[in-house]
């Protein structure tokens, strides 16, 4: 055999090597092992078949260190950035109407778009514990990529650690998102004035008490699933509408409460709501008598406050009604002008209390 023709077979062979190589791996182990965050073959093979296969993308499948975008093509779809991130950590990782999976990208993306922006991108860092069963893990993640689907975003890029049994409770997940805001949207807390009207698109606590329930540690039971869902095509149909909101924002934790106390405190106004206006189910109420919660203070993970001039208020509320999302929106309160920084709650009874931050925790790991 001459020179050349060894050389065209050794080439041939490194080809075939390197083909080999570049396959996408499979993971073979049943379980999470220290392995697996390692930097070897064992933590490539997990990132293939669980992270790549199902996230898969052409930013994605570069399995650079970091997401790179055209910005010619960010500014195009608007001139600002919205940039957010989220740690989640709930406990059941599985709970009705969703998982940790889901919940990651859903609350990232409204976190983006209650600023007005137009969410496009997310990062997917996981913390896994030794032990945690990988089909477990499949699951979320594929349960992570339906719900980036949903929304239209893709998750471009991440990370992934290890810790020792015992060190983290089976799997935690962080989520950094990217948006783009367009030059006619100025959405903020500080916007609120008197005369405005506060509208929310439906049912509050569904979350906080799933969660409480799927927790198995009462014996109750019931058909409330949590509302996780992404918002950001609700937003654009409001800002379709009217770009002149004033404020928005997701009701998560610390519930509708929380949100509304920000709200008077940033604005230096006070914001009175009604009871009888908000839509809480019989169950979730049965739910916060038996154990002394306020659902106004319960987690809500679909949920978004909405603050818009008196003027725009109909068009607003019809606009959130026409949408999936939103077709239980309705308005609950107003906003004036004293005692600067106070929220009013107008009882069933005709009296009136306040409504102050929320103190402690209600219900830990919700999120």
């Amino acid at each position: 055999m001459n020179i050349s023709s060894a050389n065209s077979s050794a080439n041939s062979l490194f080809q075939k090597i390197e083909q080999v190589r570049r396959r996408r791996s499979k993971v073979h182990d049943t379980n999470i092992t220290l392995a697996h965050g390692s930097g070897g073959k064992a933590m490539r093979d997990l990132i293939d078949d669980i992270f790549v296969s199902s996230f898969d993308n052409p930013i994605l499948s570069q399995l650079e260190d970091q997401a790179t975008f055209n910005l010619a093509s960010l500014m195009q779809q608007g001139d600002r950035l919205a940039f957010t991130t989220d740690s989640y950590v709930v406990d059941p990782l599985f709970f009705p109407g969703g998982d940790i999976g889901e919940l990651a990208v859903n609350g990232t993306i409204n976190d983006l778009a209650v600023s007005g922006a137009k969410p496009l991108y997310l990062t997917c860092s996981v913390i896994l514990e030794e032990g945690l069963p990988i089909e477990t893990l499949r699951r979320v993640v594929n349960s992570m990529q339906a719900g980036a689907k949903k929304a239209g975003i893709q998750i471009v890029t991440g990370d992934t650690k290890v810790v020792h049994r015992g060190a983290a409770d089976k799997l935690f997940i962080n989520t950094t998102g990217i948006g783009v805001i367009r030059p006619s949207i100025f959405i903020s807390a500080h916007n609120i004035q008197p005369t405005d009207v506060v509208i929310i698109n439906g049912e509050l606590g569904n979350h906080g008490t799933a969660i409480l329930i799927a927790r198995g540690e009462l014996a109750l039971e019931t058909d409330i699933e949590s509302d996780c869902q992404p918002l950001n095509d609700l937003v654009e149909t409001i800002l379709d509408i009217c770009p002149e909101i004033h404020a928005m924002r997701d009701a998560t934790r610390g519930g509708l409460a929380t949100v509304l106390n920000e709200f008077a405190l940033s604005s230096n106004v006070a914001i009175r709501i009604n009871e009888q206006f908000i839509p809480i189910r019989e169950e979730v109420k049965g739910v916060c008598e038996i154990l002394g919660l306020d659902p106004l203070y319960l987690a809500n993970e679909g949920k978004l406050v909405v603050v818009v001039g008196r003027e725009n208020a109909d068009k607003v509320l019809s606009a959130m009604q026409s949408h999936p999302a939103g077709k239980n929106s309705c308005i609950i309160g107003e906003v004036i002008s004293s005692p600067p920084g106070i929220v009013l709650l107008k009882t069933i009874f005709g009296a009136e209390r306040i409504v102050d931050m929320l103190v402690g925790d209600q219900l830990p790991r919700i999120c």
